[in-house]
């Protein structure tokens, strides 16, 4: 039962399964384009981004390697501290790749302006972001994706990798959680910030 009625009220569906699957398709065909032949090399913002990096490998039509690393924008509370700190680092050397920084969201480009910082320092051939959701209203730092997804409107999303204190990540849509009565007169969790304020 649709995971007993979207939590009884909790959740309403933003971008359902079908139209992940086909924008997904249509970002890999982009890529493959791109890169004419040549190897790419998908690194992952774990955790959000693993389903989405699994499915757009799949897709692509080249030689894919990937990897994965971790940050952390948060302190002891759910609020951002705006310091962005490197929690797990690559495991290949990405020297003289064409790197493909893949994200589940772009939110206020705090931690993908510093990802982009310390990747570059690395020397890969190309370096590009590809983000399944992007949230122009709460850009603070200007970094735009090559590849997206999605733009969505300044709401808190949840599923298909993004969770809400490491739930919902399984959800096969997009959805937004509602917030306290609304479930909170307006606020979402964590004021709308996505995790990490990507």
């Amino acid at each position: 039962m649709a995971r007993k009625r979207e939590e009884s009220g909790k959740l309403r569906v933003l971008i359902r399964r079908e139209a992940i699957g086909r924008r997904v398709g249509a970002l890999a065909r982009e890529i493959t384009r791109d890169f004419r032949g040549e190897r790419v090399h998908l690194v992952g913002v774990l955790k959000g981004a693993c389903i989405f990096l699994a499915d757009l490998a799949r897709e692509i039509r080249l030689d894919v390697s990937f990897d994965f690393i971790s940050v952390s924008s948060y302190g002891k509370n759910r609020e951002s501290s705006g310091e962005v700190r490197l929690l797990k680092d690559l495991d290949i050397r990405i020297q003289g790749l064409n790197v493909i920084l893949v994200e589940d969201i772009l939110d206020t480009g705090q931690t993908l302006g510093y990802l982009l910082r310390v990747l570059r320092q690395r020397r890969p051939r190309s370096l590009r972001i590809a983000a399944l959701l992007d949230k122009p209203e709460r850009r603070v730092n200007q970094v735009a994706a090559d590849y997206v997804g999605f733009h969505i409107p300044n709401e808190f999303v949840v599923g298909y990798g993004l969770d809400f204190a490491e739930s919902y990540r399984n959800l096969k849509d997009v959805c937004v959680l509602k917030p306290e009565g609304e479930r909170m007169r307006g606020k979402g969790p964590a004021s709308n910030g996505q995790s990490g304020q990507r």
